[in-house]
């Protein structure tokens, strides 16, 4: 079996430029409207928004190693590394410490240039607390890293990476290319690119995923100037078999067209889920400003809280019920409260009756 670094051209991938170009340019079109939303945003909310999709990318990305993690610590330490206040809470496991604390060093630093040394240091961050030899350092094992699945007694070896002896000299070609690359190479190309390769050596221990996924915000915000704030992880958990098919397909050649489309088309998704993120902050904040002054604190809590959920409010609407439970009040009350907030345009009404639901009266689709 011939893996892709065992071929005689590695690591000279093959891919055809002309066919990724629409899709280049859609992610500056897309990057320069990010932008633009994000600067029409309050600084308290930029934060808010900051600190809500670093939590959400640190969850996904662990989500799609298999390790399912806390929500609240992971917000609790995010806040903290930011240098903001957060709720108290008793213990944070180091699990959801080490991500959080990986997630910002990431965000802070994307401008830096990328180092061994600052490879290693998100390594210790992501794995600090756990059990494991070689943490903040390569793999040194003798035994092959392999990428398997099925039963023990017959496993499936999908991909085995280069031998450990290699290892520190494949970084070394890596971290070349890369620091050259960066004004050759447009910035899907690249972040794609550098996702595959730094997985394909699969330097470390544990945690490549979670650093290659890492590395490609990176270099997507290099490209752009800023930190990306992308809903990565996000978009490729939502699509897990898809992202290791495009993977995979990769593991015995170096043509890497499928790789680099697959990954193209997921990067311009995640790009329009946070543009929607950022523009819904907006919505909002207009709906509730439209509303100040003529609300009562139910009222205020209630509309708050659906905010939080999104565009779409509750998941099948909000009843009656809902409104009991959040503000503690009567029937008769929230009756009037709703029908309140309805005169008002605060919310629509659908249904009759027991089916009788209440959403945001907000265009999602429009910021105007």
């Amino acid at each position: 079996m011939t893996w892709n670094w065992q071929q005689a051209d590695w690591p000279h991938f093959d891919y055809d430029p002309a066919a990724l170009k629409p899709l280049e340019e859609r992610f500056l079109k897309q990057a320069g409207g990010l932008i633009a939303t994000c600067r029409h945003l309050p600084l308290a909310d930029q934060t808010r928004l900051v600190v809500e999709i670093l939590r959400d990318e640190a969850l996904k990305t662990s989500e799609i190693e298999g390790e399912y993690l806390n929500r609240e610590s992971l917000q609790s330490s995010i806040r903290k590394e930011l240098g903001l206040q957060s709720e108290a809470i008793r213990r944070i496991p180091a699990a959801e410490k080490g991500v959080a604390e990986m997630m910002v060093l990431v965000y802070k630093n994307s401008l830096e240039p990328l180092t061994e040394a600052a490879l290693f240091h998100w390594h210790r961050r992501l794995l600090k607390g756990r059990d494991l030899p070689n943490i903040g350092a390569y793999r040194t094992s003798r035994e092959a890293m392999q990428i398997i699945s099925g039963p023990i007694q017959k496993p499936k070896v999908h991909f085995e990476a280069p031998p450990a002896t290699q290892v520190p000299q494949q970084m070394q070609q890596f971290f070349a290319w890369y620091q050259q690359s960066g004004d050759q190479l447009p910035a899907i190309t690249r972040s794609g690119i550098t996702h595959l390769w730094l997985l394909a050596i699969h330097p470390f221990i544990d945690g490549n995923g979670r650093i290659a996924r890492a590395l490609s915000e990176k270099a997507l915000a290099e490209a752009t100037g800023q930190a990306t704030l992308i809903s990565l992880a996000q978009t490729i958990e939502a699509t897990r078999k898809e992202y290791y098919h495009a993977l995979h397909a990769t593991n015995r050649q170096l043509k890497i067209d499928e790789w680099l489309h697959y990954f193209a088309n997921t990067i311009l998704t995640a790009q329009a889920s946070s543009l929607r993120k950022f523009e819904w902050l907006i919505i909002k904040a207009k709906h509730f400003q439209q509303l100040a002054g003529q609300l009562n604190p139910r009222q205020e809590k209630v509309l708050a809280r659906l905010y939080r959920e999104g565009p779409d409010g509750f998941k099948g609407g909000l009843s009656a019920e809902n409104y009991i439970a959040l503000t503690h009040t009567s029937r008769a009350t929230a009756t009037r409260d709703l029908q309140d907030l309805v005169k008002k345009e605060a919310l629509r009404k659908t249904g009759t009756l027991k089916h009788t639901r209440y959403w945001l009266a907000v265009d999602p689709s429009s910021r105007e």
